[in-house]
């Protein structure tokens, strides 16, 4: 069975399961911004309506203003009838009867009325809130005669306001004398009318102030000229305020509000603060997912490698307590055959494996312990396990060594190295078939040295470079995948080294190098 195709097979199905998770979450969190977004555009949508009702009012209003107004031009059109027909000479000795002029002069007591002549000289006023007593005040130095003068001044001057307004009436009173009649809004059309503006501003402060609104541009028909906005001034300045709709207009796009056939306006808005706030949440929440998840993946792993740290060590320390009783005997019997007529190089052979498995026993023994590292010449640890391997495998491999003669100290446990060297050499070996070319180049660069072991065997796939070096990975039909477990385990966490492919090519072989720091 391979182990390290059932964990990766393990990790797809749990990245797949948090992924999904994700997914879920993020749609459920993108549904409710739609949803509050959506609620959003009803109350811009209900905000303009509210303004459209407004528009009827003030529409209704100016309506109603318009009709006063024409009421109080007929009205004033009629007192200058009958102040021309009272104003006509008499002729012959019948005296005409003004009985219904003078009524109708009389009965405006409302709307102020001032008659100019052709000179350009007060003919005559009337409903005028000011008299020459409200002048004195000011002038008091004044004499009667310049006060006169200075009051007709006045209402000549006020001529010229009320014109901008309202058109005057040009009438021939006699032939060769034209009147001017000017005149102006009465007292409580100006107050109605005030009230009105009072009113419409009280409103437009009402919905544009209000604080719960989201950020809103009321612009006219053109977009070219502001009528009301919550915004900040310096966004809604003439500097600005084009690139302000522009923003705005990306956003969301504007509401037409009709005030009528031939006049709309147009509702630029935003989306509120809790919206954008809200927008960014699902990106938060997938970084709070992402963070959760590499948390646990990392407790995983620690957890897991601890675990499995645990069952290396257990099983190292069984194994070397079970060879302890099966060694203690090999000796015996090598001292008893050493007593009887046997042929010494035998005997030298068999000390030399009873030897090798005491050296097995202690490497065991070492695992899950703390490891006691010696500066020595690594060169002599290499060279011992070559030594021994040669008479120990096929005389058709052919094994190889270079280094420098000088002596390259390195910290390290000679037991330990050795057996990584032993189950490189050993795999190597298998690749090849028991066949081939192996060397091993020991060679230092600055701080560090390389132990570089390379086979004339079948090679490796690119994506088998980190595998091989996995816990029940193993491409034998025999063996459980544990070699070049152990060879990482001892040089990375026990050497603090390195130990990779450097280089390998299918049907050519296969180097694997050992870096380890010189100090």
């Amino acid at each position: 069975m391979n182990l390290y195709s059932n964990k990766q097979t393990w990790k797809i199905v749990l990245l797949v399961i948090a992924l999904i998770t994700v997914a879920i979450s993020l749609w459920v969190s993108n549904s409710t911004v739609q949803k509050v977004s959506d609620r959003e555009r009803l109350r811009a949508k209900q905000w303009a309506e509210a303004i459209k009702k407004k528009a009827e009012l003030v529409e209704f209003t100016n309506r109603a203003f318009q009709q006063l107004r024409g009421h109080e031009r007929r009205k004033i059109k009629l007192y200058l009838e009958a102040t021309k027909e009272i104003s006509k000479p008499v002729t012959g000795n019948s005296f005409p009867d003004y009985h219904f002029p003078l009524t109708i002069i009389s009965e405006n007591k409302d709307i102020p009325v001032i008659l100019v002549d052709g000179d350009n000289q007060i003919s005559g006023y009337t409903n005028i809130d000011f008299d020459t007593s409200d002048l004195r005040k000011m002038y008091p130095a004044l004499t009667k005669k310049a006060l006169v003068k200075k009051y007709e001044d006045s209402l000549l001057i006020l001529t010229t306001v009320w014109e901008k307004n309202h058109k005057p009436f040009r009438i021939e009173v006699v032939k060769g004398l034209t009147m001017t009649s000017f005149y102006t809004d009465t007292k409580r059309t100006i107050q109605l009318e005030r009230e009105r503006d009072s009113l419409i501003s009280a409103f437009n402060n009402e919905l544009i102030k209000d604080s719960k609104l989201i950020p809103v541009v009321l612009m006219d028909k053109e977009k070219d000229s502001l009528i009301s906005s919550n915004l900040p001034k310096e966004k809604t300045n003439p500097e600005n305020l084009k690139k302000t709709l522009g923003s705005l207009e990306k956003i969301n796009d504007p509401i037409v509000i009709s005030f009528g056939p031939d006049q709309q306006n147009w509702l630029y808005y935003d989306n509120s603060d809790e919206l954008k706030q809200l927008q960014f949440f699902p990106y938060i929440q997938f970084l709070i997912i992402g963070v959760f998840i590499f948390i646990g993946y990392l407790l995983f792993s620690t957890f897991r490698k601890a675990e499995q740290n645990q069952v290396w060590a257990g099983m190292a320390k069984e194994t070397a307590h079970q060879m302890g009783t099966p060694l203690s005997s090999l000796m015996a019997w090598i001292q008893l055959l050493e007593t009887q007529d046997v042929n010494p190089e035998i005997i030298s052979e068999m000390q030399k494996d009873v030897e090798r498995l005491d050296t097995v026993s202690q490497r065991f023994s070492k695992i899950g312990s703390e490891t006691h590292l010696t500066q020595t010449d690594i060169r002599t640890t290499v060279q011992g396990v070559m030594d021994y391997l040669r008479p120990r495998i096929s005389q058709k491999v052919e094994m190889t060594t270079h280094y420098e003669e000088e002596p390259i100290l390195v910290s390290h446990n000679k037991q330990l190295m050795e057996w990584v060297m032993e189950n490189i050499i050993r795999n190597a070996v298998d690749a090849m078939e028991s066949k081939g070319k192996l060397d091993v180049v020991i060679k230092t660069v600055p701080e560090r040295v390389h132990i570089e072991i390379s086979d004339t065997g079948k090679g490796l796939l690119p994506k088998q470079f980190k595998s091989i070096f996995e816990p029940g990975y193993t491409t034998k039909k025999r063996g459980w995948g544990l070699g070049l477990s152990l060879v990482k385990r001892i040089v990375k966490e026990y050497h603090k080294g390195k130990v990779y492919v450097l280089h390998s090519e299918l049907g050519k072989g296969t180097t694997i190098r050992i870096s380890l720091p010189l100090k």
